[in-house]
């Protein structure tokens, strides 16, 4: 049982209440987490906004060396993290599971420690000198996802650390225990106060809404759904916060006709099946060509039938459960409606508890609710298209634009079509492989700002120009 504290101004607080945690493989109860009251937050923001006092004035020198050592911390703890993570998530350990998310966040921290946004000089003339500063904001709330929670909540974390600022950070209530413990960690290395976190099952009190209105907080870092996100948006207004927001996507996948099959089978799979289908960034709708229609599907059902299904910790497994009730019930929604309007090549069926085979339903529409809806899990949709211009256009008929992906032989070719798809991200011969040298963000209702990067390290400051 792994029994966590809120962390605040340093150390392990308790809460009045708190709840349970339970694993998604199993059903069993993994541990307790603190549930947070308005009165907590406070202290929280509190505690954050008077370590920013000390914290926003140490040189750029002293909070890379900062973030270098809360990256090794990580690299430290991350079998510990990782198994915790398993348990609390349900991905497996290995695969593209906890310890692929473990060694994507000591990656992320070690690269954000190596960025800067050093003062730049606009003009210096006989006329006068320009300088243009970046300042951190202030205090930053962060309100993470069930998804990818150790590593999101290091790239909410780590640039604003990096850049000045200090952290409340809220995780999600299906996964609070590994982001508990990830702060706790932090804390081994950070002042107090600079890195703080509470944690809220969202039914006695709304902690995120809170935050998003709290007047102290001068930023929101928000991943999650778009409805949410919206709404974090709209209370935040009240106090004219900063904001990065990574919402919803409905990634398109757009398959020429001069592919072969079995040579992007793996790379398909991966692309809409990675931590489940349980990822923003996955491929979540599959347009292929009607001359090389039939070797796609069956070469992507090859591939997947041989994908290993069971519980995180068993080493042997390569896909775990659906992440949590909720989740299961919208996948299992979807797949049943696909079902009664396409043809199953694979899948289909839940299993036990929130198991769901991989599931690949060919033969659909583009109207077709599984293609229409971000499923957000093992699910992926198939359909056929003939012309490329028709395709552009149902990759682009969508609320959603976070990425999309173009597969050929013909780079070049693949490249033209790509420019053309209205997403943050667009990969060719493969799908959401983000890097942290690379900004990532949404477009359209996918989001608002960018991640990642100078330019996602920049969303954490304000802008002084000082006229000399």
């Amino acid at each position: 049982m792994s029994d966590m504290g809120m962390i605040i101004d340093g150390g392990r607080m308790a809460a009045a209440a708190s709840f349970d945690v339970t694993n998604p493989s199993t059903g069993e109860i993994v541990g307790s987490a603190p549930n947070a009251t308005p009165d907590d937050l406070d202290k929280a923001v509190s505690a954050a906004k008077v370590a920013f006092e000390t914290w926003s004035k140490k040189s750029d020198a002293e909070l890379a060396a900062a973030c270098e050592a809360v990256a090794a911390r990580i690299g430290e703890h991350a079998e510990e993290l990782a198994h915790l993570l398993t348990k609390e998530q349900g991905k497996p350990l290995n695969g593209l599971g906890s310890r692929f998310e473990l060694g994507g966040a000591q990656a992320w921290a070690g690269h954000t420690a190596g960025l800067s946004l050093p003062m730049k000089v606009l003009q210096d003339t006989n006329e006068g000198r320009i300088e243009l500063h970046r300042n951190p904001v202030g205090v930053v709330g962060s309100i993470t996802p069930w998804n990818w929670p150790v590593m999101i909540a290091v790239w909410h974390i780590l640039p604003a650390v990096r850049t000045g600022n200090t952290v409340v950070i809220k995780p999600s209530p299906y996964t609070p225990l590994s982001t508990l413990r990830l702060v706790e960690i932090m804390n081994e290395v950070l002042p107090a106060g600079v890195v703080n976190a509470v944690a809220s099952d969202d039914q006695l009190h709304n902690i995120g809404a809170a935050m998003a209105a709290h007047p102290d907080i001068r930023k929101m870092v928000f991943t999650g759904s778009i409805a949410t996100g919206k709404r974090v948006m709209m209370t935040a207004a009240e106090t004219m916060k900063r904001l990065t927001l990574e919402l919803g996507g409905n990634d398109a996948g757009i398959v020429l006709p001069d592919v072969d099959a079995k040579q992007i089978a793996e790379g398909l799979f991966w692309g809409g099946f990675i931590n489940n289908g349980q990822t923003c960034a996955a491929m979540k709708r599959l347009y292929v060509h009607e001359d090389v229609y039939d070797d796609v599907c069956d070469a992507l059902v090859d591939y997947a039938r041989n994908v290993t299904v069971g519980d995180g910790l068993d080493e042997t497994s390569v896909l775990g459960p659906i992440a949590n009730q909720m989740q299961f019930d919208k996948v299992k929604r979807l797949v049943d409606d696909a079902k009664t309007k396409g043809r199953v090549l694979l899948g289909g069926e839940p299993g036990e508890g929130l198991y769901f085979a991989p599931t690949i339903i060919a033969d659909l529409s583009h109207d077709d609710p599984l293609v229409a809806e971000e499923q957000f899990g093992p699910a992926l949709p198939i359909v056929k298209y003939s012309d490329i211009e028709e395709v552009i256009a149902l990759a682009n008929d969508s609320e959603n634009g976070l990425g999309g992906s173009v597969w050929s032989k013909d780079t070049g070719k693949a490249k033209e079509i790509a420019r053309r798809l209205q997403c943050g991200s667009v990969w060719i011969n493969k799908h959401g492989a983000i890097q942290p040298n690379a900004p990532f963000g949404g477009v359209k209702s996918s989001g608002l700002g960018v991640e990642f990067g100078e330019e996602g390290l920049a969303e954490y400051t304000d802008i002084q120009v000082v006229y000399c």
